[in-house]
């Protein structure tokens, strides 16, 4: 193996090769970068300013499902599915009660997520007919979602016992 990698001859060939790359390394890369197409994605915002420079930004009216309120929903969903996922396996219990309660939380937290995503990606001064389209996509797909799991539950074993046997296969 070492035989044909022998130190002079690798220090000849990356010499000649060396001497060619630093002639054009900052012409080929200049090129490459330039060389893509300029796509705009969005549109740009209107760039016009209301009142001065100066003025402050205004503040929206406080809302009740939004700020502290909705921060305190989010965690408390989020802290409410840690032990609903874990009790039906570690107790044994498969009570309908439990796995209605379970879904729920499961559906809100979905929810809530996406809807996140929406308002930090797609915001409503950008896009206000896509963000639109977006929240009431979110709301039939979380509806359908909903609609599924109460018939998964309701008509067949639950999401609970389905994963045990899953789990158990």
């Amino acid at each position: 193996m070492a035989s044909f990698a022998r130190p002079s001859l690798l220090r000849q060939t990356l010499a000649t090769r060396s001497s060619l790359l630093r002639q054009n390394v900052g012409v080929s890369q200049v090129v490459a970068f330039h060389a893509s197409a300029r796509k705009q994605i969005l549109p740009p915002l209107p760039q016009t300013v209301e009142g001065t420079m100066n003025d402050p930004v205004p503040v929206p009216k406080p809302h009740p499902s939004e700020g502290s309120y909705h921060w305190t929903f989010e965690r408390a969903v989020c802290v409410g599915l840690i032990p609903l996922t874990l009790a039906p396996f570690a107790a044994g219990s498969l009570n309908p009660v439990m796995d209605a309660v379970l879904c729920s939380l499961l559906v809100a937290h979905s929810h809530i997520g996406f809807q996140a995503s929406i308002i930090d990606y797609f915001r409503p001064q950008r896009v206000p007919k896509f963000h639109s389209l977006l929240n009431w996509l979110l709301r039939g797909f979380t509806l359908t979602t909903a609609v599924g799991l109460y018939e998964f539950e309701t008509n067949d074993v639950g999401i609970t016992e389905a994963l045990r046997r899953i789990w158990k296969a």
